[in-house]
């Protein structure tokens, strides 16, 4: 069979046409099922959604993940995100790549929310049984994101916050305090700067 030539970008190659620099990974043993796995599963990812993944991501369905953990119906979440504890999240919710959701404490994430990549949501602190040598235990306390929110990027919520139904959370954001319905917040530490409304574009950059 001729070897399938793609576009500029990829191309789905015998094993042996290895392009990397690191040929002696085809010597370990399953490595080459694993490769030709690899760049079936890159192509077709690729043709059927122009993006490009981690091997682990282009293995793993994200919804199929979040009905395993419990989640509302048809919410998803990436094989990168950490999920600790007691975590509820409702239907239509994203969780995104190289995420933090901590439910030591309890943590409810309401439905229709986008939770950014690298956003890291807490419901404890080790702060005091850091600086006191474990003398003091650890902290803990629930954490709440109502329906319909956006949480921008690299956003830190800390324990015990919550957050009210429709608000937008820019990135790189400190939550320490609560955040009242429909607000528009950012900042370390977040601030409200007004308020969000239906159809409004977000500038999650602020």
């Amino acid at each position: 069979m001729p070897e399938k030539k793609l576009s500029r970008g990829g191309s789905l190659r015998k094993v042996e046409d290895f392009q990397g620099k690191d040929l002696w990974k085809l010597e370990v043993p399953g490595h080459k099922e694993i490769y030709k796995l690899h760049q079936t599963l890159r192509e077709k990812i690729r043709k059927r959604s122009q993006r490009s993944l981690p091997f682990n991501e282009e293995l793993f369905d994200r919804w199929e993940r979040a009905s395993f953990l419990g989640f509302g119906e048809m919410a998803s979440i990436y094989d990168t995100s950490i999920v600790i504890g007691d975590v509820k999240v409702g239907e239509n919710t994203w969780i995104g790549p190289f995420t933090i959701l901590d439910g030591s404490g309890g943590l409810k994430i309401g439905s229709f929310c986008s939770i950014s990549a690298g956003v890291q949501i807490y419901t404890h602190n080790s702060a005091q049984w850091a600086v006191s040598g474990g003398v003091s235990d650890y902290e803990y306390s629930p954490t709440q994101i109502g329906d319909r929110c956006y949480i921008g990027p690299n956003t830190i919520v800390a324990k015990g916050v919550t957050i009210g139904d429709g608000c937008i959370i820019g990135a790189n954001s400190l939550v320490l305090d609560d955040i009242p319905a429909g607000s528009k917040a950012y900042g370390t530490p977040c601030r409200v700067v007004g308020k969000t409304t239906f159809g409004e574009k977000s500038n999650s950059d602020e």
